[in-house]
């Protein structure tokens, strides 16, 4: 029997995200999941490739506001706009998606940690970024600002191959490939394998892996780089 051993949100894209009990599951993915993103003033997202300070901003989400705290900085609070005029950001091929500023106080307060001008989206209320047709299941398939699809699976079997190849020194935790659902009890990289899985009644399409990037190099902790 496999078993679902994990659940994450990651509240905004880049940064900490949170281990749940349970959690519904929409068209865009998990509740709450990278719902919000970093841009430039130029609408361009950000990521922890070229800012690995996002990985310790703690985003904690409650009722329709958000709380930002960092590591010996000051934490603010606010409400989250989904709707209004929106501002159009690009991610990856996606471009003019439609997005809701946050406001000039999360803005200064981003800019102040990273040390750039940046802004905080919230994807707009009814607005569709649609999947890769080559691989979208329907044509209504569409995410948030996860960087193609709505979810990330992994097993604990592929993590514990991978890490069987390196060094005891040099074992990576769960946390650099930022999944949203881990499984065990199965063979290591048998998820690649899976069209179809069933949690509970939710049924979810598998359509392909996901190449991983200097991200799982990063240490989530002490920001540090590593080969």
């Amino acid at each position: 029997m496999i078993t679902l051993s994990n659940l994450t949100y990651y509240p905004i894209k880049a940064c900490r995200g949170f281990d749940v009990s349970e959690s519904r599951v929409e068209r865009m993915g998990l509740a709450n999941d990278r719902r919000m993103m970093v841009v430039t003033p130029e609408g361009e997202f950000l990521t922890q490739r070229e800012h690995p300070r996002l990985a310790l901003i703690t985003p904690t989400l409650k009722n329709d506001s958000v709380t930002l705290s960092a590591p010996n900085f000051d934490s603010i609070q606010f409400a989250i706009q989904k709707s209004g005029t929106p501002t159009m950001v690009n991610i990856w091929k996606s471009k003019g998606v439609h997005a809701i500023d946050q406001g000039d106080e999360s803005a200064q307060w981003f800019s102040d940690w990273l040390g750039v001008s940046v802004h905080l989206v919230h994807v707009a209320d009814g607005f569709k970024r649609k999947l890769n047709p080559e691989y979208a299941v329907s044509a209504e398939d569409h995410t948030g600002f996860a960087d193609g699809y709505p979810i990330l699976i992994i097993s604990e079997a592929s993590l514990q191959d991978l890490n069987s190849k390196l060094d005891a020194s040099r074992a990576l935790p769960m946390n650099r490939f930022r999944p949203n659902i881990v499984v065990k009890d199965c063979e290591p990289f048998a998820e690649d394998t899976w069209k179809r899985i069933k949690i509970g009644g939710v049924e979810m399409a598998l359509v392909k892996p996901c190449a991983r990037c200097e991200v799982t190099t990063t240490d989530q902790v002490t920001l540090e780089r590593k080969k």
